[in-house]
């Protein structure tokens, strides 16, 4: 079930944002202060590629760089990125065959807002990273 899912999600959404996240990703690879948002747009691309049987949890040995980060991340570019797959999952949300996909646009908001600190994993091992 889950591919099925993945292929429609992919079809319909996930190749757009997907290609939105690398670019994004490749803009702000340009300078050296932003490699690392560079390399969470693009951890968020690969998840918003393929978003069924995979979650986010929060990685332990992230300190106060990934906490500042985000702060930055949050301000610049987060909330937009939330309050785009807010109003994506809502609209989805409108019918049957759309709330599965509706759900997995809400499973983007975390990761969009604070994408330091956080690492993607399948969810039959959602602990396995801790």
């Amino acid at each position: 079930m889950k591919t099925i899912l993945n292929v429609i999600w992919l079809v319909l959404s996930g190749f757009w944002l997907f290609l939105g996240y690398l670019f994004a990703g490749a803009l702000l690879c340009i300078t050296i202060i932003g490699i690392p948002f560079g390399i969470a747009a693009f951890r968020i691309g690969v998840y918003a590629l393929w978003p069924f049987g995979y979650t986010t949890v929060e990685r332990r040995d992230a300190g106060a760089p990934s906490f500042i980060g985000n702060i930055l991340w949050l301000i610049l570019a987060g909330w937009w990125l939330a309050l785009a797959h807010i109003v994506t999952g809502i609209v989805m949300c409108v019918t049957i065959i759309g709330i599965p996909f509706g759900i997995a646009n809400f499973k983007l908001i975390p990761v969009s807002l604070f994408p330091l600190g956080r690492e993607i994993v399948p969810t039959d091992q959602p602990f396995a990273a801790r």
